[in-house]
């Protein structure tokens, strides 16, 4: 009778948490829904996008949770890497290389990779001194040297989801193709540098250990292109030899979607960069894979990788709002406000710098390989760059979570206080900074055609 008693307890304990999960979902479903339609309520308003449209409902739902909970939670999923590495993130990725204007991309490559990768270690290199000089002289606790290299990891990855709403792939293409071609390659080099240093040993520094470091990187940044390039090429040879169309559409349709995914975990199960390999794959499918498909097949994936994509980008940025009110590592840092304040502001000043020091100077050295001068970067362009690059998003917090938290579950303080000061800057970053480069910089190129 006790046994009896006892299996239907923890039956009924599953069921509860079986419908409070259903629940959940059912709620940042209609969540999801509020943000589309509020967004195209909102499209021609220019001062809000439909990302910052998304993390402000994502606020207001999280003080809402916030209330109801009397304190104790603010979102109705719990954030796991896995779901936005392993669910999220490959479609956003995967649509960004398969939409891309290949022949603006591959004219500015040299330039894209000399920004994304290059530039990416500049960045991650500078905003690792300036943490280990300004954060041992405040007290949130004790780093170690991975700590302090994760961390410009972190901060250099950019989030340039926000930025590309506002620029027009017609409009200003070389612009289009150096921001979204660099955000693409700097969160690909980010994810591979973050990773190289939380396996590397970094207690035996020398020469030999660096060389060693730096051909690992080389060899993932190589190979996970390679795996992309060779995905993409086989789901075209095969599409084209079966000629899967004569049955059906669907085949083909869900044959490319799956190749695509299938990418993306190859490169994670060998350990390389599945955010490249997926870009790369996307870029090879829609020049070679989308052209031996029906026409009804083109127009089907054209629209579903877009809509995956649309409402992977939506999520994250609705939870991200949801998240910033998270009272559990608010607590933390609540009898220290100033200094919460001024990590944020260090990380923003050094993001602000490490960006500086690789876009002027390799646009200097792109323009001296230049012929033409249409070709050359200006300065105004440049600016735009920097300024582009400066936001910080979802790649930024999930390295963060991965890096500072256990089980999604800040125990230190020094811990908290990274996770809060990261969420800090991505909301500072995306929603402070899209307004002057929606209406003050890009305004200067809009006057300009004017005039021509």
């Amino acid at each position: 009778m006790t046994m009896f008693a006892s299996l239907t307890s923890k039956m009924l304990s599953v069921s509860t948490s079986d419908h409070a999960s259903v629940v959940s979902l059912n709620l940042f479903v209609a969540l999801l829904c509020a943000c589309i339609v509020i967004g195209h309520l909102l499209e021609e308003n220019r001062w809000m996008n439909e990302s910052i449209t998304a993390l402000l409902i994502g606020l207001g739902t999280g003080v809402v949770i916030l209330l109801i909970s009397r304190g104790k939670n603010s979102h109705l999923l719990v954030f796991s890497e896995d779901l936005f590495f392993i669910y999220l993130l490959p479609p956003i990725i995967f649509n960004a290389g398969f939409q891309v204007k290949k022949k603006q991309f591959f004219r500015n490559f040299v330039t894209i990779m000399a920004f994304g990768a290059i530039g990416t270690v500049v960045s991650c290199t500078i905003i690792s001194l300036g943490a280990i000089q300004f954060f041992k002289k405040l007290d949130i606790g004790t780093f170690d040297l991975g700590d302090f290299l994760a961390i410009g990891a972190i901060f250099a990855a950019t989030d340039s989801v926000c930025t590309l709403q506002v620029l027009n792939q017609d409009e200003t293409p070389l612009l289009y193709s150096l921001v979204f071609g660099e955000g693409v390659v700097n969160d690909a080099t980010s994810v591979v540098l973050f990773n190289a240093i939380q396996s590397f040993d970094l207690t035996h520094l020398n020469h030999e250990a660096a060389f060693q470091f730096l051909g690992n990187f080389f060899y993932l940044f190589l190979l996970s292109t390679g795996l992309g390039v060779a995905t993409g090429l086989i789901s075209a040879y095969v599409i084209k030899k079966l000629y899967f169309g004569r049955h059906s559409t669907d085949r083909e349709v869900a044959l490319m979607m799956l190749m695509a995914y299938l990418s993306y975990m190859l490169a994670e199960l060998f350990a390389l960069s599945g955010i490249l390999t997926v870009f790369f794959c996307g870029i090879v499918m829609s020049h070679y894979t989308w052209h031996n498909v029906t026409e009804s097949s083109r127009i089907t994936t054209k629209h579903a990788f877009a809509t995956l994509s649309f409402l992977a980008e939506t999520f994250i940025f609705l939870y991200v709002g949801m998240d910033a009110l998270d009272i559990e590592k608010w607590r933390f840092v609540s009898d220290s406000p100033g200094t919460s304040v001024a990590v944020s502001s260090i990380l923003m000043g050094l993001v602000m710098l490490g960006r500086a020091a690789f876009v002027f100077p390799l646009s200097f050295l792109s323009n001296l390989a230049k012929k033409h001068q249409s070709e050359k970067i200006s300065i105004k362009q440049q600016v735009v760059i920097w300024w582009a690059g400066l936001m910080r998003g979802a790649v930024s917090m999930a390295l963060a979570y991965n890096k500072f938290t256990r089980s999604g579950h800040t125990e230190l303080r020094g811990n908290a206080i990274m996770i809060t000061s990261t969420i800090t800057v991505c909301l500072f970053s995306t929603m402070v900074r899209y307004l002057p480069l929606r209406f003050g910089l890009l305004n200067v190129f809009s006057l300009q055609r004017c005039c021509q």
